[in-house]
Parts: structure tokens; C-alpha cells; sequence
């Protein structure tokens, strides 16, 4: 990202000798040495990045062979190998010509055009969700009813373990097939997805985060997951799909199949992409829960580094379409065309304002359970923390990874069928019962299970049954155990290599102890029972742990008033968010900064940290810079673009000021995919003053090889060509942001951060360039037990 040789010192008056130098933490904590270069030596931790990769444990330099082989936990590393994203347009001179040459139409058309992307990635991301959705249906039916056709038939002569075995076989064969193909095919669409696209809108390179490769994984990853009985959710991985589907819709081609339909070739740029990335997570989110106003508020709260009027126009036009869609198509495969009651994945069923109406007095306890939701969401997040670190540690083969995926689910299989086989809470099969499996087991003629009512459906169908079955259908204990029990499991599932989501399970869990507290009030209140509703109780506490466990509140307090389809628990719902996540973060952050930061990734949050004014952009820009000259040698910029030590991406282009002199004068900056570009078409000429024989390239030439720039390698330089000069005049951003080096810390995040900048020029008080700031050297400080850290940086 950066071209980078070395870490200036604090003073910044320091030893400016060698690749790298003794740096103090600003805890106070012992000095230690590292190389800003990005080779994998000189003394470089390797660390593994969740479960999604092999983690590297062995150390290659000398003078760390008596450091211990594994690394404990990783959160105090920041991570070398994620790269940034351009979302800094370079306004070149081919840049500028291009847009004088566009009329007013042509402009409008443009408009048009962006338009017709967010259409079809509604569209598209709708009818992935409606797929997602028949198939989970037929595939769990199709198991469910065969298990409990066994079930019913060993009750009465034994031999009920025969039913378990299946039972666990048939999850473990669905979930095997799930984890072979994240583990092997694509470790990418691992979990949720909601983390990669957080930092992808954040302006970090997540690697293989939008391939159509990674789309497909993720959708038959899913399917396989919740069919298999996992404590998984099927609205996250949404969100992720319908990231992936914007982000090849809007360049008009897919480069995994080498297919171009040489269409909106305007927007294959990183500045365009990630709107349209914005509006497919909006659309995704809508296409889960119904929620088009919610899914625009989650790429506002939760992606969107950058927004403006417009594209909240055109993300909400998307997620509008995306639930159409799924509306639509699912009318007609239930076989009511034009039925649109469906609207999302997962439907709560309208609470109806009479039977469910809360009061004033109720506000006190609903403020209760969100501090209850606090807690056992930052319970939640802490136990899977450690876990995840211990998967790091030990669970990186992708063999592992399989074979821990299929205990998970032979386990879950196994706790279910013990909670249902050993539970006595027999409640009416009545007229109104709308269960799709309901177990007898040994309950009486007329009865059901109660227990079976929460465990054997998809996540999905329990919430609503924990939301809607009328007072009684539950006993306390049932509900206690199954609480305890879900907890854990879902906690242990998240993180596993499949496809899965964690806003179900915590909804559920959310669910059945709001539900229990309502029976308790209930039974120890007079009047109780005429108030304290268990559903009403159930919703609260649903959204209670929701924000507890990832900390959202505007667009999930949206989100669940739009898919329970009644405003009135707008207030109360906002209340308990806001405790949630304020008594929460009180213990530790929410699940998805936690996974986050366990991947070292440089992300960089919305403030600098409090305490960093005293900091200055002299003390963390990274210096000395590689710069070009405005006429360069191209041999000189092989050599820079061939070095394998670094990996610089941005390089300011300079004019001496004296010959002595080792500072020029900034008047640009140039990117390595520009010049790979450049070299690859070899625009160069045999002196410097003769411009005869340059070839013209238009911004076209750097679109088409957009996003996958070849490596230098690839690139052929004969020694003649080596003698040749290259003019950078044209093809440099004349205009690059600068910051004098006395800039503070908090005032350079803020227009680091609001510009989504890659590079960012130090210059000295003559324009000289005496600095670089890029991502890296910002996301470093952060604040920690002790006041103001320091990471370490890390080769990954």
C-alpha cells in the first residue's frame, strides 16, 4: 500500500539508516524492531486470519528462534497483506478530456445507467433470496419428515438411538457438503460475510470478497448449512450475496468467466463499484427481513464509509425491488400469483396492536431485558472471541475445518434430540396449531411436543412460533433449557467454515427468554396474565440480544418494526437496542469488530482516537518515499515496480529543486496499476524530449485491465526499452491531497477517512515531499486498557 522503506522515529530526527529501527510503543511496553518492508523475512510474525486460511507458524528470522512457534491471540497485530482500495478518483488528464467531452445527455445517461444497475441488482439479489428460500424449505421438509416418519415409528417398540443416528447422519451429510466446499473451494465465504463487506466499504481489499465464485459457494454453502441443522440463520449470507451480485452487475462483465458484454464501462473503478456494493448489502438485508427502509439504514450504520443524497435514492429504489422480487416469485411457487404477503426470507407475523398493546409502566422492563440483552450478548461475543482464537491456533486445515463443522453438527443433532426425548412438556394439538413437524413422542393422543416445537423447524419457524403461539404452549422449564442450550450452540457454530448467519440464532435465543420473562411476570403479577402477553416479551427480548451481540441500533430498531408490521414497538424497541448496546460495550465490542480485528485487518472506524492530538503527521507518516521524476528511466521504474522487498501502490511524482537536493517538489501521484498499464502498452519514448513516437492511451486501456492489474513480472522490458523514458505528465493525478507535517493525528483521520484516501503526501513548509500516510499508519493507534497503543505490523 505504501512506498515505504523504513519507520521514521518519533522524533522524526532519529536514525534514518536501514529498513527498519527501534520503535517505542506508546503503552510504555518493551521497543520492538520491525521492517515496514513487505517481504515475508526480517523477523515477520505470520499469523493465520480466522479459519479461513493455514496458519503460518513457523518464524524465519534468526533472532526470533527462541520465540515461541504459536501466537497466542493476534489482536494486537495489524496485518501487511490487505491492500486498499482507490476510492480517491484520479483526475488525470485523460480523466479530465474524457469529461469535457461529455455533452449534458451523455451525463444524464450515466445517471440512467445507474439506475438500471441498482434495478438489476434488486432484481437478481431477490430471485438468489427466493432460490435460497424454496431450496432450505424443500431440503429441511424433505429431512424433517423423514426423521420424524422414523421417530414415530420406533416410540412405541424402542430403538429410538436408530432415529438419532439418522437424524445426526443426515445433518452431518448436509453440513459435510457445506464446509467441503467453503474449506476447499472457497474459504472466502466463510460465516456471514457482513465483516468482508464492512471493510470493502471501509476501503480495504478484502481478497476474493466479490467473485462470482465466491457467490455460488456462498448461496449453496447456506443452503447446505441451515438444511443441516446448524444454529444458523439464512438472512446474513444475504447481505454478502447481494454485495457480490452488485459488484459484477455494475462492471458488465465477469471476470471469472472472462465474459465482457462491453457495457457501463464508466464505473469500473473502485469509487463506483463501492456505491453499487452499498446498495447490493442494502438489498440483501431487504430480501432477508422485508425491510427496504431498514436495509438502507444497514449500509448507512453498519457499511457506508461515504454516502451522499443520490445514492440513497438509488440504494433504496434497489432494496425496494429486491423484496418485489422475492415477493413476486414466491407468490407463485406457493401458488397465489400476485399474493404479495411474503415479503422477506424470514417473517415475523403481524403483531396485532389489541391483543399485544404494551404500557407506560412496561417501558422500565423493557429497558430491563435490553440490559439483560447486553450482557449476555457481550457473554456471547467473549466466549466465541476465545474460541475463534483457538481455531486459529489449531483449527486452520481445511481437513479440520470439515471435520469440526460435522461434530458441530452431529452434536447439535444429538443435544436436540436428548432436550425433546427427555422433555415432558406435552401440550394440545389444537385446530390452530401451526406446526409443520409436530412430535407425539410420548405424549398423549391429541398432544405434541413442546420442546420438538423449538428444535425440530428452521430457526426461522421457531421465532415466529416463540413469537405467536397463544399462553401456555410453553413451560418455563422447557424454555430455560432450551435457552441455555441454543446459546451455546450457536456460539460454538458461528465462526465454523460454512455459510452461515448469526441474526437468527440470536434472534431465537432472544426470543426464548423473552418469552420466559413474560411467563414469569405473568405468574407473579396480579393481572398478569391480561398484560404481560409472551410474545409481546419475546419480541423485546429477540431485539434485546440482536444488539447485544452486534451492537446495530437505527437500522435494526427499522428492520424489526418493518417485519413485525406494526410501528407501535418503535419506542420500545429503540430503547432496548440503545441499553443493549451501551451496557455491551461496556464489557467488549460487537461480534463483527471482534472478527474484524482477529483478522488484523487495518479498519478504520468513524473518529480518530480521543486521546491522539498530541500526534502529528510528521510522527506517523512513513518516510523516506519513493519518488519519480515527471520524465522517469523505465529501467528506474522496473527495478522500483520489480522490487520484491516492497510493494509500494502510490508513488508522489516530483520536480528537484536542486541537484544536491534528495526532496523535490510534489506535482502528482502515481498509482503501480497506472504504470503497469503504462509499461504493459509500453508508453515510452527513446528521448526525452521526443514525445513523436508515445502512444496515445485513453482511460479505456486502464479499464479494461481494471480490477486484476497484471504483475510486472508478466510484463516483458527488453534492455533497449530499459533505456527509454517514460512521461508520467499525462497519466499522474496532478492534484493529489498534501498536509503540512505539523497536521495532528485527529485531523488527518478526518480527511483520510471522509476523502476515502489511499495515499496521503506529507510535505514540509517549501511543498517538498518528506512523507507518506497511508492506511496502515493510521489504523495502528488505537485505544486500549492503557490509554493510547501502538500495533505491531505483521507479514500475514
Amino acid at each position: 500500500m505504501a512506498n515505504i522503506t523504513k519507520k521514521v522515529s518519533w522524533s522524526s530526527r532519529g536514525d534514518e539508516s536501514g529498513g527498519g529501527e527501534r520503535t517505542p510503543l506508546l503503552n510504555g511496553s518493551e521497543e520492538v524492531r520491525y521492517t515496514r518492508q513487505l517481504s515475508g523475512d526480517g523477523g515477520m510474525f505470520h499469523i493465520g486470519r480466522l479459519s479461513t486460511v493455514d496458519l503460518e507458524e513457523d518464524m524465519t528470522s534468526d533472532e526470533d528462534a527462541g520465540c515461541p512457534k504459536e501466537i497466542p491471540h493476534n489482536e494486537k497485530l495489524l496485518s501487511l497483506k490487505y491492500e486498499s482500495l482507490d476510492y480517491d478518483n484520479s483526475e488525470n488528464q485523460l480523466f479530465l478530456e474524457e469529461e469535457r467531452r461529455m455533452s449534458f445527455l451523455g451525463f444524464k445517461c450515466l445517471e440512467i445507467s445507474r439506475w438500471v444497475i441498482c434495478g438489476l441488482i434488486g432484481f437478481l439479489t431477490g430471485l438468489i433470496a427466493c432460490c435460497i428460500d424454496i431450496a432450505v424449505e424443500n431440503l429441511a421438509g424433505v429431512k424433517y419428515f423423514v426423521v420424524k416418519q422414523n421417530i414415530e415409528k420406533f416410540t412405541e417398540v424402542g430403538g429410538l438411538s436408530i432415529s438419532l443416528i439418522l437424524w445426526a447422519v443426515l445433518n452431518a451429510a448436509f453440513v459435510m457438503v457445506g464446509a467441503v466446499i467453503v474449506a476447499f473451494f472457497e474459504p472466502g465465504a466463510a460465516g456471514s460475510g457482513i465483516p468482508q463487506i464492512k471493510c470493502y466499504l471501509n476501503g480495504v481489499k478484502i481478497p476474493r470478497v466479490v467473485r462470482l465464485k465466491t457467490l455460488v459457494v456462498k448461496v449453496c454453502g447456506v443452503i447446505c448449512s441451515v438444511a443441516g441443522g446448524l444454529a444458523v440463520g439464512k438472512e446474513g449470507p444475504m447481505i454478502h450475496s447481494g454485495a457480490v451480485v452488485a459488484a459484477g452487475v455494475s462492471q458488465g462483465r465477469s471476470t471469472s468467466l472472462k465474459k465482457d458484454f462491453k457495457i457501463f464501462e464508466y464505473f469500473r473503478r473502485d469509487t463506483e463499484k463501492r456505491d453499487f456494493v452499498s446498495a447490493g448489502a442494502a438489498a440483501g438485508v431487504s430480501a432477508a427481513f422485508g425491510a427496504p427502509v431498514g436495509g438502507v439504514l444497514f449500509s448507512l450504520e453498519e457499511g457506508a464509509s461515504f454516502w451522499n443524497q443520490m445514492l440513497t435514492w438509488r440504494i433504496f429504489f434497489a432494496s425496494m425491488i429486491s423484496t418485489f422480487t422475492l415477493n413476486f416469485f414466491l407468490s407463485i411457487y406457493n401458488k397465489k400469483p400476485g399474493d404479495l404477503s411474503s415479503p422477506g426470507l424470514i417473517n415475523f407475523g403481524r403483531f396485532e396492536s389489541d391483543s399485544v398493546a404494551y404500557n407506560l409502566y412496561e417501558i422500565p422492563l423493557f429497558i430491563v431485558m435490553g440490559a439483560a440483552g447486553g450482557l449476555l450478548g457481550a457473554l456471547f461475543n467473549i466466549l466465541n472471541y476465545w474460541l475463534t482464537i483457538f481455531r486459529i491456533r489449531y483449527v486452520h486445515q481445511p481437513c479440520l475445518q470439515v471435520m469440526e463443522a460435522m461434530l458441530v453438527a452431529a452434536v447439535t443433532a444429538t443435544v436436540s434430540f436428548a432436550m425433546i426425548y427427555f422433555s415432558n412438556d406435552c401440550q394440545p394439538l389444537g385446530p390452530d396449531q401451526s406446526e409443520d413437524y409436530p412430535l407425539q413422542l410420548f405424549c398423549a393422543d391429541g398432544e405434541y411436543n413442546s420442546m420438538a416445537t423449538a428444535f425440530f423447524n428452521t430457526p426461522e419457524r421457531s421465532v415466529r412460533s416463540l413469537f405467536h403461539n397463544p399462553p401456555g404452549s410453553y413451560n418455563p422449564l422447557t424454555l430455560s433449557l432450551f435457552t441455555l442450550t441454543y446459546f451455546f450452540l450457536a456460539c460454538w457454530t458461528y465462526g465454523l467454515t460454512v455459510s452461515a448467519g448469526v441474526f437468527i440464532p440470536s434472534l431465537l435465543i432472544g426470543a426464548a427468554w423473552g418469552r420466559l420473562f413474560g411467563i414469569l411476570l405473568a405468574s407473579i403479577t396480579p393481572d398478569g396474565s391480561i398484560w404481560a402477553d409472551p410474545g409481546k416479551y419475546a419480541l423485546i427480548g429477540a431485539a434485546a440480544q440482536l444488539g447485544g451481540i452486534v451492537r446495530m441500533t437505527l437500522s435494526l430498531t427499522v428492520i424489526m418494526v418493518e417485519a413485525t408490521g406494526n410501528v407501535t414497538y418503535g419506542l420500545p424497541i429503540m430503547l432496548v437496542l440503545l441499553t443493549a448496546k451501551i451496557v455491551g460495550d461496556y464489557f467488549v465490542e460487537g461480534l463483527y469488530d471482534i472478527h474484524i480485528k482477529l483478522q488484523s485487518v487495518p479498519f478504520l472506524h468513524l473518529e480518530a482516537p480521543a486521546t491522539s492530538h498530541w500526534l502529528t503527521a510528521r510522527e506517523v507518516m512513513s518516510a523516506p518515499v519513493t519518488c519519480f521524476n515527471r520524465i522517469e528511466k523505465v529501467g528506474t521504474i522496473v527495478d522500483v515496480l520489480s522490487n520484491t522487498s516492497t510493494n509500494h501502490n502510490g508513488f508522489p511524482v516530483v520536480v528537484p529543486v536542486a541537484a544536491s537536493d534528495d526532496m523535490g517538489k510534489v506535482c502528482g501521484l502515481i498509482l503501480r496499476s497506472q504504470l503497469i498499464v503504462l509499461l504493459k502498452h509500453k508508453v515510452f519514448v527513446e528521448l526525452a524530449r521526443s514525445r513523436l513516437t508515445q502512444r496515445k492511451l485513453q482511460l479505456k486501456d486502464f479499464r479494461d485491465a481494471y480490477p486484476r492489474f497484471p504483475p510486472i513480472q508478466s510484463i516483458h522490458i527488453s534492455q533497449d526499452e530499459r533505456e527509454c523514458m517514460m512521461d508520467l505528465t499525462e497519466f499522474m493525478n496532478p492534484t493529489p491531497y498534501t498536509v503540512p507535517q505539523e497536521t495532528s493525528l485527529p485531523r488527518v483521520f478526518k480527511l483520510f477517512r471522509a476523502l476515502g484516501l489511499r495515499h496521503l503526501v506529507v510535505v514540509d513548509s517549501e511543498n517538498r515531499v518528506v512523507g507518506l500516510v497511508t492506511r496502515k499508519d493510521l489504523a495502528r493507534y488505537h485505544l486500549g486498557k492503557h490509554g493510547l497503543e501502538e500495533m505491531q505490523l505483521a507479514q500475514t
